[in-house]
């Protein structure tokens, strides 16, 4: 399957992305631009990006943590390190739209790539950095993956059980979050381009895009004048019940269902009381504003929990929603992927990999009316080598040839 820049007009068609990222972080911001139809050329050295074997299984093929962060983009060989290298990279920076990378600190800077240099070679150029730290504070050289930043952006502090320690979210939002915070970076920066004709350098810490995620916990810091406690499922502003996960049939690992009803209001919970057959309750004293279910959690629980156990979750869920509750079934990744209306969405789509074969890998959840780029597989090291050097930058069959000889693959 072909990787070449999409011929149709797409939202981003026709932007040039040098694509320096590695692992997830940045890495996922580049393969949004590529799903937004832009032409991303993943930079890599001559080993390739070491995501590509760090968490495979077999080491003579790419991970598969590799093949679904890199869908949609074209791998070129370049030794950073060398002067050939470094003299084809500031070529294909002078024609790029974007830059991006996800160093560590000071990595950029030390091959000589820095924003103060490259600004120069290209004023347009829109150059995004992410790092785990910000630049500018007393944590600037320290290290950082996912879990760090969530550490230390508060995501850990509020997740787990009450009283017990606390706990990794699931989510990766100190890698893909920060990722999707400077996509908008960069989006933003195209727009202002258009006026003042030059791009400027985004900055976005792992740590920053943790706490922006995590800012209504803060609102529960304001209200109660101290650190927002773990409360498992609760609300994190510990005003709502029930807000909870509730056992059902026929109690598997993930035969949970999620219900919650508004802290706003009673709407919610009066609905849930009619369809578990006990509107006796509407007036009970223990349940009638959401300040007193909150108090009265655990009783609101047990009511409801009663009910969910004689149902799978789907019934639960389904049952609950059409009556006007809000209610999510616990589902895993299985069931995620092989759902046929998320399927049909794109949410899973299928790829045909040069040496893994087919799989069904995660799409993107942005659907546009007038652009639609179809997800193709993640591409094998050095694949558009020769492709990216004569669209991008004219060369001849002999100076490409020329610039491989210096730039061999060594996987």
């Amino acid at each position: 399957m072909s990787n070449s820049p999409p011929t149709q007009l797409t939202a981003l068609a026709g932007l040039k992305v040098v694509d320096l990222t590695q692992y997830e972080a940045g890495t996922s911001c580049t393969q949004a631009l590529a799903w937004l139809g832009a032409d991303v050329v993943k930079i890599e050295p001559p080993m390739g990006e070491s995501g590509r074997f760090a968490s495979t299984e077999n080491k003579k093929l790419d991970s598969y943590y590799f093949i679904i962060m890199n869908a949609n983009k074209r791998s070129m060989v370049c030794d950073m390190k060398s002067d050939s290298g470094k003299a084809m990279l500031k070529k294909m920076i002078e024609q790029a739209d974007i830059l991006i990378e996800n160093m560590s600190p000071g990595g950029i800077e030390r091959l000589g790539f820095g924003y103060d240099v490259v600004k120069e070679l290209n004023p347009r150029l829109i150059y995004a950095q992410i790092k785990g730290f910000a630049p500018d504070g007393p944590y600037a050289n320290f290290l950082s993956f996912d879990m760090i930043a969530q550490a230390v952006g508060g995501a850990f502090a509020i997740t787990g059980e009450a009283g017990g320690p606390p706990l990794r979210p699931g989510p990766h939002i100190g890698d893909t979050g920060a990722g999707l915070h400077c996509l908008i970076g960069i989006l933003a920066a195209l727009q202002q381009r258009h006026t003042t004709g030059l791009g400027q350098r985004i900055e976005v810490s792992m740590q920053d895009a943790v706490i922006n995620f995590n800012r209504i916990v803060f609102a529960g810091q304001l209200m109660q004048g101290k650190p927002v406690e773990r409360s498992g499922n609760q609300s994190s502003l510990g005003a709502a019940a029930p807000s909870e996960l509730y056992l059902c049939q026929p109690g598997g690992v993930n035969d949970y269902v999620m219900v919650y009803t508004t802290r706003a209001g009673n709407w919610h919970w009066q609905r849930l009381l009619k369809v578990m057959d006990r509107e006796d309750l509407i007036d009970d004293p223990r349940f009638s504003t959401p300040q007193a279910r909150a108090k009265n959690a655990p009783e609101v629980d047990a009511l409801v929990g009663a009910w969910c156990s004689q149902r799978t979750k789907i019934e639960a869920m389904e049952t609950l929603q059409k009556a006007g509750v809000p209610a999510g079934a616990v589902l895993d990744t299985q069931e995620l992927s092989e759902d046929p209306n998320l399927r049909k969405r794109g949410m899973f789509a299928p790829i045909s990999h040069k040496t893994r074969g087919d799989m069904v890998m995660p799409g993107w959840p942005v659907k546009m009316s007038a652009s639609n780029v179809k997800i193709t597989a993640a591409p094998i090291l050095g694949e558009h080598t020769e492709q990216v050097l004569k669209e991008w930058l004219q060369m001849s069959d002999a100076d490409v040839a020329a610039y491989q000889s210096k730039n061999p693959i060594k996987a």
